[in-house]
C-alpha cells in the first residue's frame, strides 16, 4: 500500500485498504506481545495516518464477498458492542483488487480446539492470552504468599514445534523472570511449566537437525518439556489428551500446529481454491480464474514448476509476493505484460527470546547449510523487525522510529502488564 500511494497518488488513482483491524502489529512479534515483552501500542501503526500520510484510503470493515462480474468487494456490515448496526453493507468498485486476508489456525479437526485452545493469529488472540497468563501468575503468587510451602504453577501447553510455539515457549520464561520485579515478589521462572508438543520427528522442521536439536536442548535446559512424535487427540477444559493416551495437564492451551486459508476463500465467486483453502494463482500472482484479481501471503497458493511443495507461507515470501504484485499492478496499468514470481529462500531464524537465536542464511543459494547461532543470528534476527519498519514507514521516519525503540528499551518497563 505504502508503495503503490507513494507511486501513484490520489490525484488519478483510488487505492484503497479495506481491514477488519484499526491498526498493524507485525506478525512474528505476536508471541512477544502475547508473553508482556512488547508493548504492542507503542510498535502498531494506525492505518487511517498511514494512510493520509501515503496516498491511500482505509475503510474500516471485513470482507464479506466479492462480485467479479461488477468488480465490487462487498463489505461486510459493521456493529457496535450493543449489536446495533453502524455501518450497512458496502460495495467497493475496483479495477484491480489485492487479497491478502492471511491465514487462521488449522486444529486438523481435532476435538476441542476450537473452545478449549487459545490461538496467536493477532493482536487481540495475543492480548487474551497475555490476560489470562498474568491471572495465573497472580492466583501462583498470592497461594504461594499464602504457604510457601504449597507446589503451586502456571502449567502451558503449546501444540507445534514451529517458529511460534518454539519462539513463544522461550519468551514465557523471559517474561517470568522478570514478574518478581512488578509486584509478584515470590513469583518466578521456576512457577513455569511449559510444555511443547509437536506431533512430527523434532522441532523446527525448516532448520537443519543440527539448529533444531541446539534449540531443543536450549529449551529442555530452560525448563520447557519438549515431546517430539507426540499427536494429540483432544483438547479438554484443563488439558490436552495425547494419541498415546498421555493427559497434559494445563491451565492454558496454546494451538500453533499449523495454518490454513480463511473459511471464506472457499466461496469467493468462483476463485480456485486448494485443499489448503488457500486461493490458486498463476506464476504472476493473478487468480487462476481471473486475472484482475492477485493474491498474496498466507491466503496464496503458488507451487512454482517443478517444485516439490508450493511456496510456504512465511513473512518473506509475503514480503517478496507484495513487491511483485507492486510491480505487475504498475505493469497492468502501463499495458505491458505482468512478471513472474520468484520465490527466493533467505533462510530461518529462530529467536528464543534473549537466550540465543539459531538459523540458517540464504536457504537455496547453499542449501541451508549456512547455520548461525548466538549473537550474530540474533543481530540478524532483530534487522529483520528494523526492515520492516524501514518498508511501511520510508526511510526517515523508519529510521526515527528505530532509534526510538532503542531509547524505549532503556526508559519503559520490561514487561506490559495490563
Amino acid at each position: 500500500m505504502r508503495r503503490l500511494g507513494a507511486r501513484l497518488g490520489r490525484k488519478d488513482f483510488d487505492i484503497i485498504l479495506v481491514e477488519r483491524n484499526h491498526t498493524h502489529v507485525w506478525k512474528p512479534l505476536l508471541h512477544e506481545v502475547a508473553a508482556g515483552s512488547l508493548d504492542a501500542n507503542l510498535d502498531e501503526i494506525g492505518y487511517r495516518s498511514h494512510g493520509y500520510r501515503w496516498g491511500y484510503r482505509f475503510f474500516y470493515g471485513s470482507l464479506e464477498a466479492i462480485d467479479r462480474t461488477a468488480r465490487q468487494v462487498i463489505v461486510a456490515p459493521i456493529y457496535d458492542d450493543d449489536g446495533s448496526e453502524l455501518v450497512g453493507r458496502h460495495r467497493l468498485r475496483y479495477d484491480y483488487l489485492v487479497i491478502a486476508i492471511g491465514s487462521v489456525s488449522n486444529d486438523f479437526g481435532t476435538p476441542g480446539v476450537k473452545g478449549h485452545c487459545l490461538f496467536l493469529e493477532d493482536r487481540h488472540q495475543a492480548d487474551r492470552f497475555r490476560l489470562k497468563l498474568l491471572n495465573h501468575c497472580l492466583r501462583v503468587s498470592r497461594t504461594m504468599s499464602a504457604d510457601p510451602a504449597e507446589d503451586v504453577s502456571v502449567d502451558i501447553a503449546i501444540v507445534g514445534g514451529g517458529a511460534t510455539g518454539v519462539e513463544l515457549a522461550a519468551e514465557l520464561y523471559n517474561a517470568a523472570s522478570s514478574l518478581r520485579h512488578y509486584g509478584l515478589e515470590v513469583f518466578d521462572e521456576t512457577r513455569m511449566r511449559v510444555t511443547l508438543i509437536e506431533a512430527g520427528p523434532r522441532i523446527l522442521p525448516v532448520l537443519p537437525e543440527a539448529l533444531a536439536k541446539a534449540a531443543h536442548e536450549e529449551l529442555e535446559a530452560l525448563g520447557v518439556r519438549v515431546l517430539a512424535n507426540t499427536a494429540v487427540s483432544e483438547a479438554m477444559e484443563m488439558g490436552l489428551r495425547c494419541a498415546s493416551g498421555e493427559e497434559i495437564h494445563a491451565d492454558i492451551c496454546v494451538w500453533a500446529a499449523g495454518v490454513q486459508g480463511p473459511r471464506i476463500l472457499e466461496d469467493l465467486d468462483g476463485l480456485e481454491v486448494a485443499r489448503s483453502r488457500q486461493l490458486v494463482v498463476l506464476p504472476t500472482l493473478q487468480t487462476s480464474r481471473d486475472e484482475r484479481i492477485f493474491a498474496l501471503g498466507d491466503c496464496c497458493f503458488f507451487k512454482p514448476e517443478g517444485a516439490g511443495s508450493p511456496v510456504p507461507p512465511r513473512a518473506q515470501a509475503a514480503h517478496q509476493m507484495a513487491s511483485t504484485a507492486y510491480r505487475n499492478i504498475l505493469h497492468l496499468i502501463a499495458g505491458e505484460t505482468p512478471e513472474p514470481f520468484v520465490y527466493r529462500d533467505k533462510g530461518s531464524l529462530v529467536s528464543l527470546s534473549r537466550f540465543s537465536t539459531v538459523g540458517s542464511l540464504m536457504g537455496n543459494l547453499v542449501g541451508g547449510r549456512m547455520a548461525i547461532e548466538g549473537r550474530l543470528a540474533r543481530m540478524i534476527y532483530v534487522s529483520l523487525y528494523r526492515m520492516h519498519l524501514l518498508a511501511v514507514h520510508g526511510w526517515v521516519k523508519g529510521l526515527a522510529l528505530i532509534l526510538v525503540g532503542q531509547v524505549n528499551r532503556v526508559v519503559r518497563p520490561r514487561l506490559k502488564l495490563h
